[in-house]
């Protein structure tokens, strides 16, 4: 049995793998990490250093292809007459949420991209057209792929700083 198959199961192994993977890899670095197992809605992880700072962080872990979103999480889309407007960026709660995104490898060679949340809003902020969507016009569905996050690949330097800065 492939556990790489996308099923409710697959899904979750996906996440528990990638959280414990970033709990270990910050551990190297010298970090106390815990993960939450979901319960808390706007982060996976709690990060604290040895001088008793802490930041929230996001996780989010996939096997192949892409991270999956909804639009509406980062800009105000209005949809009339089946077509999408770009109204504006969405006021986010906490741009500088460290997000921790990380694809899964067979050879365990994991690909890891740290950034903040902001980041990834100007991100779709440029990316997203809006317009007719051709399959289904009230779909507010976008993507990120490992390519377009390579800037961010191994940034854990962005953990210290985010730490140094509460």
């Amino acid at each position: 049995v492939n556990i790489f198959m996308a099923t409710g199961r697959s899904t979750q192994l996906t996440r528990q793998i990638g959280e414990h993977l970033i709990v270990a890899k910050l551990g190297r670095l010298g970090y106390i990490a815990t993960p939450f197992a979901g319960n808390v809605p706007d982060f996976d992880l709690l990060i604290a250093d040895d001088e008793g700072h802490s930041i929230p962080v996001q996780v989010k872990a996939i096997n192949g292809g892409s991270w999956q979103f909804s639009i509406s999480k980062f800009l105000d889309v209005e949809i009339v007459d089946d077509i999408q407007y770009v109204k504006s960026k969405r006021k986010l709660a906490n741009p500088n949420l460290v997000c921790v995104f990380v694809q899964l490898a067979d050879d365990e060679k994991d690909d890891f991209f740290i950034f903040q949340l902001k980041d990834l809003q100007e991100y779709f902020s440029k990316s997203y057209k809006g317009g007719r969507r051709s399959k289904n016009p009230q779909s507010l569905h976008c993507a990120i792929i490992p390519k377009d996050l390579e800037k961010f690949r191994d940034n854990w330097s962005l953990i210290e700083e985010s730490l140094k800065s509460e």
